[in-house]
C-alpha cells in the first residue's frame, strides 16, 4: 500500500506540534495491515515543509508520540509499515507556515498552475495556488539534510519499520535534481549531474546512517510533470545516475511512479496512462542490487501480473483501490469484486467518512431449499 494523503489528522495544540495523527488514523492503517508492507501517507520534516493543510508531521515531540498507536495497531495485525517524509519546497502557501512566512524553494521561480490545499482568505480550507517561494541559502540546503536524519530517528522512535524519503512529485528533492529548474551555481546547482543530486545523496547518506540500509526507500518519478516541473533533457540521464548511486549508499529499494501523476490537483485531475519507458527501465535494473516497488494505475491482478513478468519489477503498490478495499488482499486473492471510492471523499473532513467506514467484503451464500409438493 503505497503513500496516500488522506487529510484526517487533528491540529496540535501549540502550533510548533504541527499536525498530528490520531485514533481515526490508527483505525485505518490497522484495517489495512493485510497489505503486508504500507507506506504511510506523507509527513512534514519541518514547519517548513507544511505545505498542504491537515497533513501530520514528524518534526515534535507531540507528532512522534501520536503515531505510536498508528504503528501499533499495524503490527498487532501482523503488517510492516514505513515512514514516507518529505519537504514540499516552493508547493505551499504562507497560509500554513510559521509567520506567514514565504515558502522556500531551490530557486524563486513559483509554481505557476499547481494547487495546495490550503486556508483561504476567509479561513476555509480549500486548494489555492502555490505562491512564490524564497530561495534556499546554501548553508539552509546543507542543514536540511540534518532535517531529514532527524525526522527519520523520531519514526524509529514511533515504531515505524523504515523510512521513505519522498523524492518525486515536484517537491523540493526533485526541484533540486531538475536541471531546467534548478538554476543555482553553488554546490547544489542544476549545471552538473553530481551538484543536482547532491541533497538527495547527502540525505540518503544521514538518514541511511540512521535508520540502517535495509530500512530506506526512495520514491523517485522520472518524466513526472506535476508540480509544474518543467520538461528536463537531461532526466533519462540523472535518473540512471541517482539509481546506481542510490545502490551504492545501502538504499533498500527504489519506489517508481509507473503511471504518472496528472497535473492539477488529485481531487480533479484526470488520470492518464503514462508509463515509464521499459528500455530505461532495464538499465535502472541492471544498476541497482536492491527491490523495484511499481505503483500508479494498477487496479486487478492481471496487470499486475503482467508486470512482474517483465522482470523489472519486485512488487506492486496499489494506491486508489486501497481506499474503498482495506481487504484488498483478500478480494485479490479470491476474485471478489472491489468497491470503488467516489473522489469527492479522499480529501473530506468528515471524520470516518470515505475514510474507515468502508466494510470488508462478505460473501453472500447460496442456500439450496427442496420442497415437496
Amino acid at each position: 500500500m503505497p503513500p496516500m494523503t488522506r487529510t484526517r489528522t487533528t491540529e496540535g495544540a501549540h502550533p510548533a506540534d504541527g499536525d498530528m495523527a490520531n485514533e481515526l488514523v490508527a483505525k485505518y492503517y490497522g484495517q489495512r495491515a493485510s497489505a503486508g508492507l504500507i507506506i504511510s501517507e506523507v509527513n512534514d520534516v519541518d514547519q517548513s515543509s507544511h505545505g498542504y493543510a491537515r497533513i501530520p508531521g514528524i518534526h515534535s515531540e507531540a507528532q512522534k508520540r501520536a503515531w505510536l498507536p498508528v504503528t501499533e495497531a499495524v503490527h498487532h495485525r501482523g503488517g510492516t509499515i514505513f515512514m514516507q517524509l518529505w519537504h514540499v519546497g516552493r508547493l505551499a502557501h504562507s497560509s500554513l507556515l510559521p509567520n506567514g512566512q514565504a515558502p522556500v524553494g531551490v530557486t524563486a521561480e513559483q509554481a505557476i498552475g499547481s494547487e495546495v490545499f490550503a486556508h483561504g482568505p476567509d479561513g476555509r480550507l480549500r486548494f489555492m495556488g502555490a505562491e512564490k517561494p524564497r530561495p534556499l541559502g546554501t548553508d539552509e540546503v546543507t542543514a536540511m539534510v540534518g532535517t531529514f536524519a532527524k525526522a527519520a530517528a523520531n519514526a524509529r522512535e514511533a515504531g515505524f519499520d523504515g523510512v521513505e524519503i519522498h523524492a518525486a512529485n515536484g517537491y523540493l528533492i526533485e526541484q533540486f535534481m531538475n536541471s531546467v529548474l534548478n538554476t543555482r551555481t553553488d554546490r547544489y546547482g542544476g549545471g552538473k549531474l553530481e551538484d543536482r543530486t547532491r541533497f538527495l545523496m547527502e540525505v540518503v547518506e544521514a538518514v541511511v546512517a540512521e535508520i540502517g540500509p535495509g530500512g530506506v526507500g526512495v520514491r523517485l518519478s522520472p518524466f513526472g510533470k506535476y508540480g509544474s516541473m518543467p520538461a528536463d533533457p537531461l532526466v533519462e540521464e540523472t535518473f540512471l545516475y541517482v539509481v546506481e548511486q542510490l545502490g551504492q549508499r545501502g538504499v533498500a529499494y527504489i519506489h517508481l511512479l509507473y503511471e504518472l501523476l496528472p497535473d492539477g490537483n488529485m481531487e480533479s485531475a484526470t488520470f492518464k496512462a503514462l508509463h515509464l519507458d521499459h528500455r530505461m527501465l532495464a538499465k535502472a535494473r541492471a544498476s541497482f542490487a536492491g527491490s523495484f516497488i511499481w505503483c500508479g494505475g494498477f487496479n486487478d491482478v492481471e496487470r499486475a501480473q503482467a508486470a512482474l513478468d517483465t522482470g523489472l519489477v519486485d512488487l506492486i503498490a496499489y494506491g486508489r483501490p486501497y481506499i474503498a478495499n482495506p481487504d484488498l488482499v483478500e478480494r485479490l486473492r479470491n476474485g471478489w469484486p472491489l468497491a470503488v471510492a467516489d473522489r469527492s471523499v479522499y480529501y473530506t473532513r468528515n471524520g470516518e467518512v470515505g475514510y474507515t467506514d468502508f466494510p470488508p467484503y462478505v460473501k453472500k451464500e447460496t442456500t439450496w431449499r427442496s420442497e415437496l409438493f
